[in-house]
This record gives structure tokens, sequence and C-alpha cells, in this order.
């Protein structure tokens, strides 16, 4: 019986094959946009009506990108972005800067909310739909200040608007950053 001798280097590269799929075992590729937030694609629910009673029916995700350049995004998870108020007039200015926070719930729509002079005013942000980046806020406080508000995106995590409040205060929005 004849013995096969290996020569060292063939062993070093037969070992050094066999340990690549071990090392990247643990790896996985997220695609990102181009702010570095993760990409997730949505399932999209089909009508009720081709699917049995009680059966929810998704279609398959849209594509990460469509040749153009944009990038549809689906995040499951609400993100969270820092809003600041900077006063624009005399009643403002008696109040000075604040700051709030709107999470946006990836729908659409978004929770606002801030404290204004001691009391948290608390509402909604929701995208215009003839227009994705404009959107409108109202925020509702339990002592009976409110505040309407409208807002453009300039990129999914940076926006500008203005706010008025009921009683004439008026205030340049910042969103994000």
């Amino acid at each position: 019986m004849k013995t096969l001798k290996l020569s060292r280097n063939w062993m070093r590269n037969a070992i050094a094959l066999a340990l690549v799929p071990v090392a990247l075992a643990g790896c996985y590729v997220i695609p990102v946009d181009q702010y570095g937030k993760p990409v997730y694609p949505v399932a999209t629910p089909i009508a009720a009506s081709t699917a049995p009673a009680q059966t929810v029916v998704y279609a398959a995700p849209p594509a990460y990108a469509n040749g153009g350049g944009t990038v549809f995004t689906g995040s499951a998870m609400p993100t969270v972005l820092n809003v600041r108020l900077y006063p624009v007039n005399d009643i403002a200015t008696q109040t000075g800067m604040m700051t709030g926070t709107v999470t946006n719930l990836m729908s659409g729509k978004g929770r606002f909310q801030f404290d204004y002079r001691g009391e948290l005013l608390t509402g909604e942000a929701t995208r215009v739909s003839s227009d994705e980046r404009r959107g409108v806020a109202n925020a509702y406080g339990q002592r009976g200040s409110f505040a309407n508000c409208e807002y453009q995106m300039s990129s999914p995590v940076l926006g500008a608007g203005t706010c008025t409040f009921n009683n004439g205060a008026r205030y340049e929005v910042h969103i994000g950053g």
C-alpha cells in the first residue's frame, strides 16, 4: 500500500478553504439607504375577497430599488426624530425655544409631542397624500393649548416647517438632526 505524501502548502490551502464557510457563517448583508438606515421590504396585504375567510394574504415585497435610484423603505420599527421650535414673533419669544419629538410610525403618520409652558401637547403628524414630503401636525394639551403645524421633509430624517399656537405664538420647526 502506497502512502500519498501531501505538501505542506497544499495542506495549508485545504485548511484555509475549509475555514472560510465557518468564518462567514455569522455574516449577513443588510441593504441601507443613502443615510445609512436599514432598508426593509414591506409585505402588502391583498384584498380579503381574494383569500379565504380569516386568512390574510401578503403580496411579495417591492424591490429595494427600481433602477432609477428610488429606495423603497418600510421598516417595521418606528423612528424617533427630535423637533426644535424656534420663536418667530413676540408672543413666542416670551416662551423661547422648545424641544419635542415626532415618532415616525412608518405608515405616513407619526406621534408629535412637546412641552409648552408646562403643558404636554400631544398629537399626530400626517404626510399629505399628494406630496409625500409635505405634512401637517397638530398637538393638543389637557389645559386647552393647541398647535397647528405644516412641514416639509428634505430627507427621511430632516425637515422644517412652522407651527402656530392658539395664543398667536408662531415658531419655526426643525425636524431631525
